[in-house]
């Protein structure tokens, strides 16, 4: 999940001209639609690596844009072992990089390193930086190929996946992840990390309301029996996106547009409910 912008401030009252790495990914396809319904004239380039990260803030500082918007994930941010049940996960958290290593979580890893690599660039070149920290992203897919999250949804509706972890995690749609970033970057006052959560729930409660939504399909109902108790969601704030004025979609409502977008686009074949048979 890797969508920065940046653009030129123009004091004519024109909308910017505005750069989106990774334009054409899940989130970032999304933060093109939401900036071309606010009038702004957008440009997209390839999803870049934790090297490219550095070269495209320098390049941004070289052609004298002042703002920044950098795509994080929530994987930089909750992987600490040593975090207490109790805390509360906000963007003072960081994941612990070792446990991360150890345990073969080089994705969290590297965005670690990417958001760390764009912050210390930004300050050496005096850019402004908003980090938007989204957590798993749900929602309607704008592009044909089917993507981490919407895959996940697929596997656990059509039964495919044989049983689900006991495991909380965090989920947001993706149209509020883009909203977030046009809401930052159009807000001056706006600095340092956003945290993009949603809702925070164990998957057994995500299964149910897949099952809630499309009875119809033959969704996962085992849980993996690890022997330990059931996970409890954690505690999280998104205030700072709600005092900017986010307002963050159900879960429940993600959920159903995802399965629609996927049953249109070919991903999940269509199977119709079977009528409940009336009795005189």
């Amino acid at each position: 999940m890797s969508s920065n912008f940046e653009a030129n401030n123009n004091n004519n009252g024109e909308k910017q001209l505005v750069c989106v790495t990774g334009a054409g990914g899940f989130i970032g396809s999304w933060v093109v639609k939401e900036l071309l319904i606010r009038g702004y004239h957008v440009r997209g380039t390839a999803r870049d690596p934790v090297e490219g990260t550095r070269n495209v803030i320098n390049a941004a500082a070289d052609m004298g844009v002042r703002r920044v918007v950098f795509t994080s994930s929530y994987g930089a941010v909750h992987m600490n072992p040593n975090r207490s049940p109790d805390a509360v996960l906000d963007e003072t958290c960081w994941s612990d990089y070792e446990f991360c290593k150890q345990t073969d979580n080089l994705y969290c890893c590297a965005k670690m390193m990417a958001e760390m690599t764009a912050t210390e660039e930004a300050a050496k070149r005096g850019l402004e930086l908003a980090v938007v920290v989204p957590s798993m992203t749900m929602g309607p897919m704008l592009q044909q190929t089917l993507n981490f999250s919407s895959n996940h949804v697929a596997r656990y509706l059509m039964g495919t996946k044989k049983s689900y972890p006991n495991a909380v995690a965090a989920y947001v749609d993706v149209r509020d992840v883009a909203r977030a970033h046009v809401v930052v970057y159009e807000r001056p006052e706006a600095r340092g990390r956003y945290l993009c959560i949603g809702t925070v729930l164990h998957r057994a409660e995500l299964l149910r309301m897949l099952r809630d939504l499309f009875p119809q399909y033959p969704a996962t109902a085992k849980c993996e029996d690890d022997g330990k108790p059931m996970a409890k969601p954690y505690k999280f704030s998104n205030q700072r996106l709600k005092d900017l004025g986010l307002e963050f979609t159900p879960l429940k409502k993600s959920l159903h547009e995802a399965v629609l977008c996927m049953q249109q686009k070919g991903h999940l074949p269509l199977i119709y409910p079977v009528p409940k048979r009336a009795y005189l």
